[in-house]
């Protein structure tokens, strides 16, 4: 006979593990999604002013940030106040065995208000994120009524980046400043300043003013286009603006190849190249090459307190046989019994690997240089040769730390719809929104040699064909929201139907900021056209 008591308590067991399992998969308008949401029915409203109480380890700047913004997008009026009578509270949380992650946050909204729970100012910033997000995605004409909910969360990677590259054409501080204020919004933490290349260089260094007065002449279509660089004032702004945020700024100045702009400037140092890509290097075989470049780094180094460098390190075959007729190069193959040009360059890199961790600094280069010997614990590879996983391999078989930006979706100067003309693809391969957001980068996982070896992933603004700021906003928008959440939500919490609820909110911000962005839902705006002078760009997109 069935036991009727029996039967009871288990179909409550299994209602209990399945309303368990639906909790644990709800979703809210936040991007990119938490990693554990739980809703209740009842819901919390906001209007008028709202009084703050911090914690003793929130900073003045975090609570600013939030007070701001509360403001300036939903005109909501703050004021520090005793935690009893306070609507939002910051709160320090205890570090237990689940929450080690410095980012990590809790958040919760009930008949109190809202409570944040942290352990370290990133913790708070995510949570300051999540709760704009919150407030924008439940706002109507009638207040902000959010839900009662529980959030913990944190990053599945440590680095999300975005690269922009201002060689090829420059967009200036209020441009910059505004990414950096998307960057946040998204969580994203990592800005890779690309501001050497062919074109122009765009830093001020103060020991060689040619490089911005006569390097920081043209841009990718007019080599005649007045100078135009960042200072150092202007640069100082601008890590202080993302250090607001909880991004840190990451120089890139590229080299041996690359260098054309530097070698306009102080043509002594020059290398040569050919004649597709003239005076591409730097010279390798003249010990001027090496203080010049030393004296460059320090300047740089003090100006970003990130303490990494990115040396670039790529596409140096591009004009390096010019070497090849060179006497001093000669001379210095004959020295140290090199046959080889891959040999000078790993020469090159090693010896300015050295002056960069000298001052104490972390070397980052992209994947050309993952075969060079440059020291594992001070050295973080950049994979971005989609098409080369060997490389990628090797880069984790000799125990660098990697970051993944590989073309193939990651860089957004491809299209993003198969009809857009003015972009790069791949044969006929594009980098869609959905494309974007369904990448992987488990799949590398296994190849690792230790637990968080692949570090996380970046997008690459290259900007050959992005010339003004409506072809960025173009290239950019929306995909950067989904880049965030392939970077942040773990793999079992995505959900592309629901990314693309919340992002249709997040249009009417882009809206309201003058972004002139890619709709994928409506195609309300067009494509921005390129002005394009150099051939090879129109007979040969890839």
């Amino acid at each position: 006979m069935i036991n009727l008591n029996f039967l009871v308590t288990l179909f409550a067991t299994f209602a209990l593990w399945g309303s368990s399992k639906l909790a644990s998969a709800q979703h809210i308008g936040i991007i990119p999604q938490p990693q554990s949401v739980t809703l209740e029915k009842d819901s919390l409203v906001f209007k008028g002013s709202l009084n703050i109480a911090g914690a003793e380890n929130v900073s003045v700047t975090t609570l600013q940030y939030l007070r701001t913004n509360l403001l300036n997008r939903f005109q909501f009026y703050t004021r520090h106040h005793n935690t009893e009578s306070s609507v939002i509270v910051f709160k320090q949380i205890n570090r237990g065995k689940d929450k080690t992650n410095d980012e990590y946050y809790e958040l919760t909204v009930d008949q109190k208000g809202i409570t944040v729970y942290a352990a370290s100012e990133k913790g708070y910033f995510n949570a300051v994120s999540s709760l704009l997000q919150l407030f924008h995605f439940y706002h109507s004409k009638a207040g902000i009524k959010v839900p009662y909910m529980t959030i913990k969360d944190s990053p599945a990677y440590a680095w999300r980046g975005f690269m922009l590259d201002e060689s090829r054409h420059f967009f200036g501080k209020e441009k910059v400043k505004q990414l950096l204020d998307w960057m946040a919004y998204y969580k994203l933490n990592k800005f890779h300043w690309h501001l050497t290349d062919e074109p122009a260089w765009r830093m001020e260094i103060k020991q060689y003013p040619f490089l911005t007065l006569v390097g920081g002449v043209g841009n990718y279509l007019n080599p005649l286009a007045p100078a135009k660089y960042y200072t150092q004032a202007e640069i100082a702004e601008i890590v202080a603006y993302a250090g607001a945020r909880q991004i840190e700024v990451i120089p890139e100045i590229d080299m041996p190849g690359h260098a054309t702009a530097a070698n306009r400037a102080y043509p002594q140092f020059s290398g040569g190249g050919t004649k597709d890509h003239p005076d591409f290097t730097f010279h390798p075989g003249k010990e001027g090459t090496y203080t010049y470049l030393a004296n460059i780094l320090k300047e740089v180094h003090i100006l970003f307190p990130s303490h990494m460098i990115h040396l670039g390190g790529d596409e140096v075959a591009f004009g390096s046989k010019a070497w090849d007729q060179d006497e001093d190069v000669q001379r210095l193959k004959q020295k140290f019994g090199y046959s080889t040009n891959k040999e000078v360059e790993a020469y090159f890199m090693r010896r300015m690997a050295d002056s960069l961790y000298h001052l104490g600094a972390k070397l980052l280069v992209w994947d050309e240089m993952a075969e060079v010997g440059l020291p594992k614990d001070k050295t973080i590879q950049y994979w971005w040769r989609h098409d080369k996983v060997s490389q990628l391999e090797l880069c984790l078989k000799n125990g660098y730390a990697t970051v993944l930006c590989p073309r193939l979706p990651f860089y957004f100067d491809f299209v993003q719809d198969e009809s857009h003309r003015f972009g790069r693809k791949w044969n006929k391969d594009f980098n869609g929104l959905e494309r974007v957001y369904n990448y992987d980068p488990e799949i590398y996982k296994a190849k690792e040699l230790y637990e968080g070896q692949i570090l996380g992933m970046q997008a690459n603004l290259w900007t050959e064909r992005i010339h003004n700021e409506q072809r960025f906003d173009f290239m950019v928008f929306p995909r950067i929201a989904a880049l965030a959440e392939v970077a942040w939500t773990k793999k079992d919490r995505k959900d592309y139907e629901n990314f693309k609820t919340v992002l249709k909110k997040h249009i009417q911000l882009y809206q309201s900021d003058g972004i002139y962005y890619y709709d994928p839902f409506k195609n309300t705006n067009s494509e921005p056209k390129v002005q394009v002078s150099k051939q090879q760009y129109i007979d040969n997109p890839e």
